[in-house]
């Protein structure tokens, strides 16, 4: 893992960590699940040179807002259908950027 990617990428594991004390929705660990592959995907794409560390940056912040939203569903102890819903909608606007981004032809400049 690059070195922007691990604050957020163990901030996820916290919150995921804390989250999984409480009951899980059925719903929840589809999310988790999702959103771990968006961050490999993610840290892929720059290993590989398909996104540049300002997309990566960008791409992150997304997916911390998309975290941030779960948390603030599951505040009440629970995931309800339609918070599940929206989180799920939020994922498939940041899976979509994300090829959009790993497939726009740019690359990160030669050494860096």
């Amino acid at each position: 893992m690059i070195r922007f990617t691990a604050p957020l990428t163990a901030f996820a594991l916290l919150t995921t960590l804390a989250a999984g004390s409480q009951a899980q929705t059925p719903a929840e660990p589809r999310i988790d699940q999702r959103q771990e592959r968006q961050e490999q995907r993610i840290d892929q794409g720059v290993k590989s040179g398909e996104l540049t560390r300002r997309e990566a940056r960008r791409l992150e912040r997304q997916q911390h807002s998309v975290d941030r939203a779960e948390q603030r569903a599951l505040s009440d102890g629970k995931l309800s259908k339609p918070e599940a819903a929206r989180i799920e909608h939020r994922q498939d606007r940041g899976s979509a950027r994300i090829h959009r981004q790993k497939h726009d032809r740019q690359a990160r400049p030669a050494g860096a």
